[in-house]
């Protein structure tokens, strides 16, 4: 999950004109082809209306969609949803709103749903950032999960990263007093801004000096294990909305 393209840089004939350029909305992604299996494609035609809610440019009503009141928790860019269903068998008292563009991540996930049973995961097939705008009620979140977004490794992409200072903000907002953010990365340029920026962020406080050990409910994946036996690093940030 990552930010789109963004426009190039201006040339030197145009800077006079580049403030009056119209700027890009944000997005929480970039668009990529993906082939969905057999047992996908069926989650979604079984599952599928039942635990993917569909956007609507209104605030969500969580309490009719999950059957129940719950502490709500806003998963951004799921990805194949491994790490979100093991959260939600983990955390059952816990309701958790995935939110992920990709059909095979979405089919994924909802294959796990029907396997595992899980009654507490919902799904929002649309860009995370519109989601968040219009979708998540100020202060109605008890968490939000950035697992692994995409990191743009070329340091002239650094801005299309997610967790920027702007982004940062507009989380805050929807986040309850005492909620948390939860960011992970495997890119350690990336952890060290994201540290940066969260720890710029005032309505934020950090709940480690620096980074925090990996929380017992993030579940390592596959990708993390192999990362660790080569001797990659991985680095968790959970910092707490005052």
């Amino acid at each position: 999950m990552s930010l789109p393209p963004t426009p190039m840089d201006v040339p030197e004939a145009a800077e006079a004109n580049a403030s009056t350029t119209p700027r890009r909305a944000i997005k929480s992604f970039v668009l990529r082809a993906g082939r969905m299996g057999s047992g996908q494609v069926r989650a979604m035609e079984e599952l599928g209306p039942a635990y993917v809610l569909p956007y609507a440019a209104q605030p969500l009503d969580a309490a009719q969609a999950f059957g129940r009141s719950a502490p709500l928790v806003l998963e951004i860019g799921f990805g194949m949803g491994d790490a979100t269903a093991a959260i939600a068998a983990a955390l059952p008292d816990t309701d958790f709103l995935g939110v992920e563009v990709h059909s095979p991540g979405v089919g994924a996930l909802l294959k796990l749903i029907g396997e595992q049973g899980l009654a507490n995961v919902r799904i929002v097939r649309h860009d995370a950032v519109e989601v968040l705008d219009h979708m998540v009620a100020p202060g109605s979140l008890g968490g939000v999960h950035v697992f692994f977004p995409d990191p743009w490794h070329k340091k002239k992409h650094n801005k299309r990263r997610l967790i920027q200072p702007e982004f940062v903000a507009r989380l805050c907002t929807r986040l309850a007093p005492g909620g948390y953010l939860h960011c992970a990365t495997d890119w350690q340029p990336y952890a060290e801004q994201m540290l940066e920026v969260l720890g710029a962020e005032p309505a934020l406080r950090n709940t480690a000096e620096g980074y925090a050990p990996r929380p017992h409910y993030r579940p390592l994946t596959k990708f993390e294990r192999r990362g660790l036996k080569l001797g990659h690093g991985v680095w968790d940030l959970v910092f707490q909305r005052v």
